[in-house]
């Protein structure tokens, strides 16, 4: 009998309706890191799927790919980092790529909005019963620059277009993309920060992302740039990211991922000026975990079928 072994807040929930569905699949709802752990030796799945959410202990990841193991992961998100390297000729690993791009592509311009529209100048306003002239930004007109044209990359492009921004974006493997103007590798990043009027960050974090923000790239932005991360905790450099913050470097920023989450409450972070911090939250929204859970089912049915499942991550590119 296939085992699968589910680890989410509400696996409780998830167990029973993958049991609904695929009563001659047996299940193990978990809801944290150390019972995952202990799961993993007496239940010894086949499949998982594992959703981070538990910061209480370390994540297994070692034991999750040790020979053995399962011979099928699936991350509810679309970030794999937290697993390292895994041997793509014992196991597969897929994710949830593209279920909360809609979400995010929203939050980014959410973010740009705020600064480009002075909305804590508007509430100083109101605060202050001052009617004050304003000119307003637009955006029309504007560059947005996308570095990482996965799925959130594109969604935001296409929100962009919309807002009749010029789209300029970088990504693996250089090719014309829709709502995008101009598509470059990512070695030409130098070239391009000077150009943006906003950034979004999207890329997964692998090594050749690690640190790929740090002081030459705030350097060399307009003062007037906006940076939004939606990406992961590492592709920005943290001290470089504050230094650029606490000099004004570039008039706003809006951070949801970070190198340590949580956020300790004595981070710099916390008291820089013109920036947003977020939870980790930007592909949150009512509803996300059933769709994430909807995408596993869906390849589970694949995989009994032996047929090929959709998502799978490639270690090497990490998407």
């Amino acid at each position: 009998m296939t085992k699968i072994l589910i680890h989410a807040e509400n696996a409780g929930d998830m167990s029973a309706a993958l049991s609904e569905r695929f009563p001659d699949v047996r299940t193990r709802a978990c809801h944290s890191n150390a019972d995952m752990l202990r799961a993993l030796q007496d239940f010894a799945p086949d499949g998982v799927y594992s959703v981070r959410f538990d910061n209480s202990a370390p994540f297994p990841s070692e034991p999750l790919l040790a020979e053995g193991g399962p011979r099928w992961i699936t991350v509810g998100g679309s970030g794999c980092d937290h697993l390292g390297q895994w041997d793509t000729s014992r196991i597969t690993v897929t994710n949830a790529a593209g279920v909360g791009a809609a979400m995010m592509a929203e939050f980014v311009f959410g973010c740009a909005l705020k600064f480009t529209l002075d909305i804590d100048g508007l509430k100083k306003d109101k605060s202050d019963r001052a009617w004050r002239d304003r000119v307003m930004t637009p955006l029309m007109g504007k560059t947005m620059l996308i570095v990482g044209l996965g799925h959130t990359g594109q969604a935001v492009a296409q929100r962009a277009k919309a807002f009749g921004m010029h789209v300029i974006a970088t990504r693996a493997r250089p090719a014309p993309a829709e709502n995008v103007d101009e598509v470059f590798a990512a070695s030409e990043l130098p070239s391009l920060w000077p150009r943006a009027d906003v950034i979004c960050l999207s890329v997964p974090l692998l090594d050749s992302t690690r640190g790929l923000v740090g002081a030459a790239a705030f350097e060399a932005m307009k003062l007037s740039a906006v940076l939004i991360d939606v990406s992961r905790g590492g592709v920005i450099v943290p001290e470089d990211a504050i230094a650029a913050m606490r000099d004004g470097q570039i008039a706003g920023a809006a951070f949801d991922v970070f190198h340590e989450e949580p956020l300790p409450k004595n981070s710099p972070y916390w008291g820089l000026p013109n920036t947003i911090i977020s939870p980790h939250a930007s592909a949150v929204f009512d509803g996300w975990g059933e769709a994430s859970f909807e995408m596993f089912l869906e390849n589970l049915e694949r995989w009994l079928k032996g047929e090929k499942l959709h998502r799978i991550v490639d270690p090497a590119r990490g998407y």
